[in-house]
């Protein structure tokens, strides 16, 4: 998931400012990083007080919802270079968890809800926030000047 987000990011620098509709919703590249990131860490949380016998803590800001003053900012190539070390370093956090449960504690996690297996191919689906803003390299010749994947 995040090798597929990051390589979406890579278009993303020459972004022409405009938010992409999905939905109900509005997505910049900014935004999309964001809710990958967020998705992750509020899953890992999820998981970790669970595993601790924990209440968990329910995000209430719906981040999905609110597109704030700095997911319109430019997406530099320094901003690519944070996105990368930062995804990067959730998605080994992740992995360094699973790989240290056996698959018994995958398949019959405490607490409720999902198991952990199905909450790791659940934030798998963070993919969605990416693909909302697609791939931004411009077709030569396209008309309107459309993105690829558009």
């Amino acid at each position: 998931m995040v090798g597929h987000v990051l390589a979406l990011a890579e278009t993303w620098t020459d972004w022409d400012g405009c938010p992409v509709p999905a939905g109900d919703r509005l997505y910049t590249p900014h935004k999309a990083i964001r809710r990958v990131a967020d998705h992750m860490v509020d899953h890992l949380a999820e998981m970790e007080a669970r595993l601790a016998g924990e209440e968990t803590q329910p995000d209430h800001w719906h981040a999905s919802a609110t597109t704030t003053a700095a997911d319109l900012a430019p997406f530099t190539g320094a901003d690519l270079d944070e996105a990368r070390s930062r995804l990067t370093r959730l998605a080994r956090i992740w992995a360094t968890r699973l790989d240290a449960l056996t698959p018994d504690e995958l398949d019959r996690s405490p607490g409720a809800g999902w198991t952990f297996r199905q909450l790791a191919f659940h934030v798998a689906e963070s993919v969605y926030y990416a693909d909302s803003v697609g791939d931004r390299r411009v077709r030569s010749g396209a008309p309107g000047g459309r993105s690829v994947g558009q």
